[in-house]
């Protein structure tokens, strides 16, 4: 026997039972069936399964980094710094985006010492006063 849905009001709403049931069960943006059962059926999440679901996603990318690299191999004419020279589009671009990869790690290697280096300066204990002595 199928249940009918109902709208859930919320304190302050015109038609709110405090007493009403399906209010009490419903959370505020979700449907009734939401509730402690629910989560409990769900397996955790873990480490391991992140790391899976990382892993997957980055064999994903080097497919299409492959597949990239394999339709853009007409040579082009590179100038750096006074250099010149040719190579194939796909290296090119290849080596400039990890120019900038390695730019954003040392950035975000320095921000990360910063901050701890702030939180280590924050955990000192401090000098208790000295007492001067009249």
């Amino acid at each position: 026997m199928p249940v009918p849905s109902r709208t859930t009001r919320q304190p302050g709403q015109t038609g709110y039972d405090p007493a009403d049931p399906i209010a009490e069960v419903a959370s505020p943006g979700g449907s009734a069936g939401t509730g402690r059962q629910d989560r409990l059926d769900r397996p955790a999440r873990t480490r391991t399964g992140s790391a899976w679901v990382g892993i997957c996603v980055g064999a994903l990318v080097l497919v299409a980094l492959v597949v990239f690299m394999l339709q853009n191999t007409e040579p082009v004419d590179v100038t750096f710094l006074g250099m010149t020279g040719t190579a194939p589009l796909a290296l090119v671009l290849l080596v400039a985006g990890l120019g900038v990869g390695v730019v954003a790690l040392v950035v975000g290697a320095l921000r990360i010492g910063q901050l701890r280096r702030r939180l280590r300066a924050g955990r000192r204990p401090t000098a208790a006063p000295s007492r001067s002595t009249l």
